[in-house]
């Protein structure tokens, strides 16, 4: 009997607590949300993304309005948006107690934008992927101009180093051998100001400081690069301070374990 009694009780306790539960989230889907939270992580100087704009593109999407009750915000399908925009590495969305909920996104870093052979203009970044340029900022990276044939819906680099078939047709991996390496090097980054590719297939390198024009040639493989921007750092910081920044109207990368220069006429 004693045991029977014991089960009739936890059994009226659980079903009371599952009911004040019920009750309790009710109440709290009936609640008019905020203006969300809204937590924005930079990586660099580069605020592609500023709290007002994404409030602005949630309103325009319908995601959020006024008077909007609790069960009516769509986690998911915020998350899905922000996602979606190529200025956003990863979001975020939870909700609090009462009213009140959060975003947090992360944006990516660029390292170069490139103008490509079609008159487009998007951003490359730290990890192989295109971003739409921002109408807010514009970042100060290198720029990569010339007989670039990739749009701003290519796929991502590591896609591309993956796939044989696009290496031959692509010439974004390349671009982002080349920038990375650039972006990386403090002496790289304040010397190079521009990357062009010519229709022969050579990266020339244009700098921020002298006259000359710097043939890089390829950019098949990462060794390539580290090894033809050794020899560059070496001849900057050993003959240039010698033979002075205008002398060679031409500074050529291409061939293996030497630099050939072409002296101004």
């Amino acid at each position: 009997m004693k045991n029977w009694i014991k089960i009739a009780l936890w059994s009226t306790f659980g079903l009371t607590v599952i009911l004040l539960l019920s009750m309790v989230r009710s109440a709290q889907d009936e609640f008019a949300i905020e203006k969300p939270e809204i937590i924005i992580h930079i990586n660099g100087e580069n605020a592609f993304l500023t709290k007002d704009e994404l409030f602005d593109r949630l309103k325009r999407k319908g995601l959020f309005y006024l008077g909007q009750n609790k069960k009516n915000l769509k986690v998911h399908a915020i998350e899905t948006y922000l996602r979606s925009m190529t200025e956003v590495k990863d979001a975020k969305v939870f909700t609090k107690i009462g009213g009140g909920w959060t975003v947090e996104v992360e944006i990516r870093k660029p390292i170069a934008r490139i103008f490509n052979k079609y008159g487009e203009t998007f951003y490359l970044d730290d990890l192989g992927f295109t971003m739409a340029p921002s109408t807010i900022h514009t970042a100060r990276v290198v720029v990569v101009t010339g007989n670039i044939p990739d749009k701003i819906t290519s796929p991502s680099v590591e896609k591309i180093i993956n796939n044989p078939s696009w290496k031959s047709i692509r010439k974004i991996d390349d671009v982002y051998r080349i920038s990375s390496y650039v972006c990386n090097d403090p002496l790289l980054q304040s010397l190079v100001g521009q990357i062009h590719l010519k229709i022969n297939g050579d990266f020339v390198l244009i700098p921020q400081v002298g006259g000359q024009e710097i043939i890089f040639g390829t950019a098949f493989s990462d060794e390539e690069v580290r090894e033809k921007f050794r020899k560059l750092k070496i001849f900057y910081m050993e003959a240039i301070p010698y033979e002075g920044w205008n002398k060679y109207e031409e500074i050529s990368l291409k061939y293996d374990k030497q630099i050939v220069c072409k002296k101004k006429s």
